[in-house]
């Protein structure tokens, strides 16, 4: 796919995420893909496989809020087989806490399908209002 088709592809998951349908992020996820946070937070590291990513982290995140959490698209910037897309989220904890984060997300693609996800955000923010992974499913 050309870096065209690849930002076209990120502009839809784009519009799903600023309605909080996080399908088309999941299905445009490969087998194999690999989500880096960046930082030290408790939430910070690489989950290797769709179903870590799932699992370890998408899931539990999900289950820390009151509602779908719901992600902007304010910039696309595509190169070859990656999109960098600046971001603003979205969301209320189920403790009442705002968690409205900022992101510059790197996706590399192949064959259509999301290969690696390098998401940079405030990871004081991430303390502040996640905490722990401790409680993740709480």
């Amino acid at each position: 796919m050309s870096a065209a088709d690849n930002k076209q592809l990120l502009q839809a998951i784009f519009a799903e995420l600023s309605k909080g349908n996080s399908r088309p992020l999941v299905e445009s996820m490969a087998d194999e893909v690999c989500w880096t946070v960046a930082g030290s937070t408790a939430w910070s590291g690489t989950y290797r496989g769709k179903p870590a990513v799932l699992q370890e982290l998408l899931i539990p995140l999900g289950r820390r809020f009151a509602q779908p959490y719901r992600a902007t698209a304010e910039r696309f910037i595509a190169e070859g087989d990656t999109v960098a897309v600046e971001a603003r989220g979205e969301a209320t904890t189920r403790t009442g806490i705002a968690y409205n984060n900022r992101y510059c997300f790197l996706y590399r693609l192949a064959d259509g399908k999301l290969r690696e996800i390098t998401e940079y955000c405030d990871t004081a923010l991430i303390e502040a209002a996640l905490g722990s992974r401790d409680h993740a499913d709480a």
